[in-house]
């Protein structure tokens, strides 16, 4: 297997990144913030482009955000574990798809956190949510845990990943109302999260690109405190980095009170046809307004 390159990890050493990049039908930027509240940036992102021009054909671009928690020293940690396993894994992996691939680098992710808790003592109970992001062709295919969130803006801003949280499940059954889930005093709670159990289960997701697609990978240090509305405003026009300084500028000017970390991605030509591989449910994205947010998923 062919060495992987390009790889951009951050936020080093706990504290703020930023990062740009640009391919032939892709462009994307990275930024995280510490926030206003926090000592140290426990957030992890990363992009990995294979240096090898067949793999990257074959397999695909990887975006990912981690988001991570264990205390004073595992969360970043585990966040940047989870994201150096999931690049490794996927690129070395056997399996024929890529939703398979993608799933099992997660579940290989999620077994070397547990492990370290496991063996080291400061470490315990530290885990990660995972939202990553494959590019294969006009396809991209998404494994999403706990509540970091995967959007897709076409005209209308569309929330592709379902929060593995209590609230979030509160909200599903109708019990509170989303305005009610944002100030609600266990919104931090998830159900489901790499590395604190000895396997996890990724949902996975598959969505056709069109050129002029902005998708948005965000930890929840950014929705908690910006609403759809004013995400899909600042993804309408203008460029990416710009977006994703607005972002982080609207939640630091909210407080704060999390880590905040975007990673913005722009189609900005057709990139080469693909079939989409089974194994995960295709996203159909459709109009319902012009701050519209629905989802249609087959099986």
């Amino acid at each position: 297997m062919a060495v992987v390159a390009q790889t951009q990890l951050g936020p080093p050493r706990g504290g703020n990144f930023e990062y740009h990049w640009s391919g032939p039908f892709l462009e994307a930027h990275l930024l995280s913030d510490v926030g206003k509240k926090r000592q140290r940036n426990e957030d992890g992102c990363t992009i990995c482009i294979p240096d090898d021009k067949e793999l990257a054909r074959e397999r695909g671009l990887m975006f990912a955000v981690a988001d991570g928690m264990g205390g004073v020293s595992g969360g970043d940690f585990a966040s940047r574990l989870g994201l150096q396993t999931l690049v490794e894994e996927y690129y070395a992996r056997t399996e024929t798809t890529v939703p398979q691939r993608l799933a099992e680098a997660v579940g290989q992710a999620n077994r070397r956190i547990f492990q370290e808790a496991e063996n080291h003592p400061e470490y315990y109970g530290m885990g990660t949510t995972m939202c990553a992001l494959v590019v294969h062709g006009d396809h991209a295919y998404i494994g999403h845990v706990g509540d970091s969130r995967l959007y897709l803006f076409r005209e209308a801003l569309y929330q592709v990943t379902e929060d593995h949280s209590l609230v979030a499940e509160q909200v599903r059954n109708g019990y509170i109302s989303e305005d009610e889930a944002r100030t609600h005093s266990l919104k931090n709670l998830i159900t489901r999260a790499v590395g604190t159990k000895d396997a996890v289960k990724a949902d996975l997701y598959a969505v056709k690109l069109k050129v002029g697609d902005t998708i948005l990978i965000c930890s929840d240090g950014l929705s908690n405190l910006v609403d759809d509305k004013t995400i899909a405003g600042i993804l309408t026009g203008g460029n990416l980095q710009g977006a994703a300084r607005v972002l982080v500028g609207r939640a630091l000017e909210g407080g704060a009170p999390d880590n905040v970390t975007v990673l913005l991605l722009r189609v900005t030509e057709q990139p080469f046809k693909t079939q989409m591989a089974q194994g995960a449910k295709a996203v159909v994205i459709g109009k319902s307004g012009f701050f519209g947010s629905i989802r249609k998923i087959f099986g």
